[in-house]
């Protein structure tokens, strides 16, 4: 990784109290966070998690024994992506604390450091001294490795007859040695020493899959706290933990921008497509028995409107009702549909990613026609634990003589359920010796034999991350990438996720036109026809589906 080593995240695991990152204080938003967090620890093959999201990629490995399962590619290019030195700019994972997720990923490359440090000892002590034997155990499980992947079985068939070859050798020349004295000795153990290696490093193996399946599984039933005690410099002179330190506070300062992109039919990324639009456009005329309409400023609208939004959790009748929403001026940059990279706006209007208020207020009542940034007032409901994300979204411009209120809601959905399982136990069910009726379960390995290869080969590489994805691949995230719009679904297929969006849309609209109806006739404006045209929208507003807003079928 660029933007520190990745050699000094550690090489063994410390279960004793120490520096701990707190779980996440967003109330609200665990689920998706802890959700996305676990695959961090998850095994199996990297392929659900590009089907997950048609964008995501993994290069093809050279190797196939050196490529990585689905943990370590996804915190592998999480961090690179998120900590990286000179990365690019990233989106904003709204109802997910991405630091956490982030937190995760460095926890379980720890974890994966310390066995891969045991492992890498093992290959030294029966690789190095045993090389021949163990370059030819690793050619025969490349080899039905490779044959197993095509679809002919018979391929698969042949990869094993290779690895029973490979074994029938070995039991060929420890019954009867072709050559005698130190040089059969060595062939000797040059074959056996290899299946001891394996032993040991099977038991390794299976302890920290132990470890890593127990934060999996704890993350999707509660969470727990990420361990990452590299972060926390030690003295001033430690300039590595300093420089992780810095990179995630950069991420949580980004994660809180008020500038957010729009990529067209896209949407708002981050905050999900546009599904409905309802717009008030009226004449501003002076109200009958006024000469002349007070001059106010788009900026005055907008406020009034903020001021009413925030009581929107009060409700007349003790039944609930909203909860208590987000309310944010966020500045709107237009991007393409099909940009690869965002960029974020800089200047002395911006400190720490945030776009000062003075600027924001310009850009509010000036930027309305024409390039540039444009102004909108949102206000956001995070549900479900952060599986559901609603926003409606105000906009207020004045041309010529024409106001126009314009509320757009964006929703986005539950993160894909490839994050939401659960690790199931490796077991099967085999018939009672005696009653041969009955079935029993019986417990399987964690870790499968090919599988103890694979981190076995792995573990020398893995302290030189540029070799080992060249040899083993690694995954491509989709661009401009946020963690959590990546991998979120459409939130129309659950019901009652869909009503939320549809009973959200109404209220809001009703108290930002009643809003801005006051400011107009605060002012000395005609709101007849402002009225009548927010008593259609209101109606309207109650029969609306979700439709595709930003596909104008022109």
């Amino acid at each position: 990784m660029a933007g520190f080593d990745d050699r000094k995240l550690g090489v063994e695991v410390d279960f004793s109290l120490g520096a701990q990152v707190p779980l996440s204080g967003d109330t609200g938003q665990t689920a998706a966070t802890y959700a996305l967090a676990s695959a961090a620890y998850r095994d199996g093959p990297v392929k659900p998690l590009v089907e997950a999201n048609e964008a995501t990629s993994v290069k093809a490995p050279k190797l196939s024994l050196f490529e990585p399962n689905l943990g370590e590619a996804f915190s592998r290019a999480v961090r690179v992506r998120m900590l990286g030195g000179g990365r690019k700019a990233l989106v904003q994972s709204f109802g997910t604390d991405a630091r956490v997720v982030v937190d995760h990923c460095l926890a379980a490359t720890r974890i994966r450091r310390a066995r891969d440090a045991k492992l890498t000892l093992v290959m030294a002590l029966f690789g190095l001294l045993f090389l021949p034997g163990v370059l030819l155990w690793l050619a025969g499980f490349q080899l039905r490795r490779t044959m197993a992947g095509a679809q002919n079985r018979s391929a698969g068939a042949l990869g094993v007859a290779a690895l029973l070859a490979l074994a029938a050798l070995v039991l060929v020349v420890a019954v009867a040695l072709p050559v005698g004295g130190l040089l059969g000795l060595y062939l000797l153990a040059m074959l056996v020493a290899p299946v001891v290696g394996w032993l040991w490093a099977k038991r390794i193996c299976e302890n920290y899959a132990k470890d890593l399946r127990g934060f999996w599984s704890s993350l999707l039933g509660g969470g727990v706290g990420a361990r990452i005690p590299e972060a926390v410099p030690q003295n001033p002179n430690d300039k590595e933990a300093e420089k992780l330190r810095q990179a995630l506070t950069n991420v949580a300062a980004e994660q809180s921008s008020n500038v957010v992109f729009y990529a067209g039919p896209k949407g708002i990324l981050g905050m999900g497509t546009r599904w409905g639009s309802w717009q008030l456009a009226e004449d501003l005329r002076p109200a009958e028995g006024v000469d002349d309409i007070n001059p106010f400023r788009s900026w005055d609208v907008v406020r009034a409107i903020e001021d009413r939004l925030r009581m929107l959790e009060r409700t007349p009748l003790h039944t609930g009702g909203f909860p208590k929403p987000s309310i944010r001026h966020w500045v709107v940059a237009p991007v393409g549909e099909g940009a690869k990279e965002v960029a974020r706006p800089g200047g002395q209007e911006v400190e720490s990613f945030q776009v000062k208020d003075f600027e924001i207020q310009r850009i509010c009542n000036e930027q309305q026609f024409g390039s540039g940034n444009r102004h909108y007032l949102g206000v956001q409901f995070v549900l479900w634990d952060g599986q559901l994300v609603l926003t409606m979204m105000i906009s207020v411009t004045v041309l010529h003589h024409t106001l126009r209120i314009e509320v757009t809601g964006h929703a986005l959905g539950p993160v894909h359920p490839l994050f939401t399982t659960k690790p199931s136990p490796k077991e099967k069910e085999v018939a009672k010796h005696v009653r041969f009726w009955e079935t029993k379960t019986v417990p399987l390995p964690l870790v499968e034999t090919a599988e103890v290869v694979r981190l076995t080969a792995r573990a020398p590489l893995t302290w030189f991350p540029p070799v080992l994805d060249f040899l083993g691949g690694k995954l491509a995230l989709p661009e401009p990438f946020g963690l959590r719009h990546t991998w979120a679904n459409q939130p129309w297929r659950h019901r009652f996720m869909a009503d939320d969006a549809l009973r959200a849309a109404t209220p809001v609209l009703r108290v930002v036109h009643a809003a801005a109806i006051k400011v107009l006739a605060d002012n000395g404006v005609d709101t007849e026809k402002f009225g009548s045209r927010s008593t259609f929208l209101s109606g309207a507003v109650q029969a609306h589906t979700p439709s595709n807003a930003d596909e104008y079928g022109l």
